[in-house]
């Protein structure tokens, strides 16, 4: 029997690393195999944020790839995935995915997931937005990406920021079709 295609996870520099340590994960406890790509500004943020080397994101069914290897399967859209995550996705890679700069491994699988009309979920947590910016967001929600800003949801009445971060990640699971108990909806189990 075949394995399950991955879900990929990009790790880009921008601040919010442990949402993507939070994201995969929760993949992982789903018992989904997943790939993970980490940019080198995202191994500067997975230290300075949450303490992290880049092997700390993996466990068992987790395969890293290095952001250098163009030659990684998950460059070439003949390889099957279930979707791509970007989290959390700098105004760098914003920009380079919404113009197709394909020059790493995290920017071209997302070409890849883009060309192959396969789920692509990009997480900003950049302020304030430029005009550019806001420009290069909407031209990927133009080709089909999902833009979800790294905002919590104050109507949950978070207590912490593992709070924020549980919303956050829970939303990045939704848009990937992924079921998972990390916070509860509005107003859910009020009568």
């Amino acid at each position: 029997m075949a394995s399950e295609p991955p879900f990929v996870i990009g790790i880009s520099g921008a601040s919010g690393a442990p949402i993507a340590v939070r994201v995969v994960a929760a993949l992982r406890e789903a018992g989904a195999p997943v790939a993970v790509v980490v940019s080198e500004g995202g191994r500067a943020v997975l230290r300075e944020e949450a303490g992290l080397e880049d092997g700390a994101v993996l466990g068992t069914g987790v395969v890293a790839y290095s952001d250098r290897d163009l030659a990684a399967p998950i460059a070439s859209g003949s390889f099957p995935t279930r979707g791509m995550a970007i989290v959390p996705c700098s105004g760098t890679t914003i920009a380079k995915v919404a113009l197709g700069f394909g020059d790493s491994l995290l920017t071209r699988a997302a070409q890849v997931h883009l060309k192959e009309r396969r789920r692509l979920v990009v997480v900003p947590r950049e302020t304030p937005l430029t005009s550019v910016f806001l420009r290069h967001l909407a031209t990927l929600s133009d080709l089909g990406a999902v833009v979800l800003p790294a905002t919590p949801a104050y109507y949950l009445h978070p207590k912490s920021i593992d709070d924020v971060t549980e919303y956050v990640a829970g939303k990045v699971l939704d848009h990937l079709g992924v079921a998972h108990h990390l916070y509860r909806g509005w107003k859910a189990g009020v009568d």
